[in-house]
């Protein structure tokens, strides 16, 4: 029995923009069926890795194959297909006509109906591309990739727009395709999605792979734990001087201590202070993202509920 073709592999590539290298010496596979978050920083590297894979550019060095075949190739068989942030949408057609056009261009597509069910967009077919919401657009983009039936699906922040339900409602669907055997990428702002949704989260900063595993992977290298108590009027100097203690942060009563040793800032809180209410847990995958990118610029850092730059 044959094996499967790996989905994409990159062997030693880099990507130069005159002096600048973008890309320093990526090595990646994605296998059939896997869900896989690509995050990183602005400026990693992450759209400059994506356009190769979907044969938007070339490396400088390396070689990139989607399907065992050059990009290119693949995109033009319809076994690629990407959603995009913004753009690509006729505003004065309606959804439905929005999928048909898009149909017509494909020698072999889905039936109309299918994707728009995928796409959980079949109650608005009528609707106006300029009356949809950001969430809504986002939706018809997805359901226009499912049209050839995709082995690789690469979606950039594909959930933007979306309220809860619907991001939810989305990531069900690219469950589901996954079992199948399609295999996805994504880049995403929503940390607490890659977690959730993903089999395996790539890493990256200037432009090379720092980490590559599962959400529990991940987080367990960024190390120490995080020590939340409430205390009124907390004395983060005496906190600050216990050994092993990496950073305290005070909002309202609640204070948050990120520490190498949780056991000796415990015990001293519990003895040697009015603080109640203990909680100690690892950290997650937002203290892994700074941690392993050396991320600490707001432009460019992480929030666990809205996300991480990617």
């Amino acid at each position: 029995m044959s094996q499967p073709l790996t989905a994409v592999s990159l062997s030693g590539v880099t990507k130069d923009f005159g002096r600048v290298r973008a890309v320093r010496g990526v090595d990646l596979e994605l296998q059939q069926g896997e869900v896989v978050a690509f995050l990183g920083p602005n400026g990693a590297g992450k759209t400059t890795t994506i356009d190769m894979i979907l044969g938007l550019s070339k490396p400088t060095s390396g070689e990139v194959r989607v399907l065992g075949i050059e990009p290119r190739a693949a995109i033009a068989r319809g076994l690629v297909a990407a959603v995009m942030q913004t753009g690509g949408l006729l505003k004065d057609l309606t959804v439905r006509e929005t999928v048909e056009y898009t149909r017509s261009l494909f020698v072999d597509t889905k039936p109309t109906d299918e994707v728009l069910a995928t796409a959980g967009i079949t109650e608005i077919a009528d609707r106006k591309v300029a009356k949809c919401s950001g969430g809504e657009q986002q939706r018809l983009r997805f359901a226009m990739a499912l049209l050839s039936d995709p082995a690789l699906l690469l979606l950039d922040e594909p959930t933007t727009g979306m309220d809860v339900e619907g991001r939810r409602a989305f990531w069900q669907s690219i469950r589901q395709d996954a079992k199948k055997g399609r295999t996805v990428l994504f880049a995403t702002h929503y940390l607490e999605e890659a977690d959730q949704y993903a089999d395996r989260i790539v890493l990256v900063s200037h432009g090379t792979i720092v980490a590559d595993g599962t959400g529990s992977q991940i987080k367990s290298l960024a190390s120490g734990r995080v020590v939340r108590v409430t205390w009124e009027n907390a004395d983060t100097e005496a906190i600050t001087r216990l050994g092993g203690v990496d950073d305290v942060e005070v909002r309202g009563d609640q204070v948050y201590i990120h520490a190498k040793d949780s056991d000796t800032v415990a015990k001293y809180l519990l003895t040697q202070t009015s603080a109640r209410d203990l909680e100690i847990t690892a950290k997650g995958l937002e203290d892994a993202f700074l941690s392993l990118t050396g991320t600490t610029d707001s432009t460019d850092s992480t929030h666990s509920t809205e996300g991480a730059q990617s």
